[in-house]
């Protein structure tokens, strides 16, 4: 959902956010499209990508009750390292 307070995307942001929403789940690794999801809002440039599931889904997602997250024993942050990771060594 996009908030009405959070300002247009830049050109360089949507480039890197279409590039983040081609890769597969940064979590699960099921794969693209996936979703871009912001560590901070507005900081496009610090997505990382992740399936409707491990996002959105009630038990499983970041925006729920973050269990899938636990079960791999990744934070964000791990997230972001891996996506980085991702993105320098592949074909994204």
């Amino acid at each position: 959902m996009w908030s009405k307070n959070k300002k247009a995307m830049t050109k360089a942001e949507r480039h890197h956010v279409s590039k983040i929403k081609e890769m597969d789940c940064v979590l699960c690794d099921s794969p693209g499209p996936s979703e871009a999801h912001e560590i901070d809002q507005g900081l496009w440039f610090i997505s990382i990508p992740l399936c409707p599931s491990c996002h959105r889904d009630g038990i499983f997602g970041l925006h729920g009750q973050k269990r899938m997250w636990a079960i791999k024993k990744m934070t964000e942050l791990d997230a972001l390292n891996l996506t980085i990771q991702r993105l320098n060594t592949s074909a994204y």
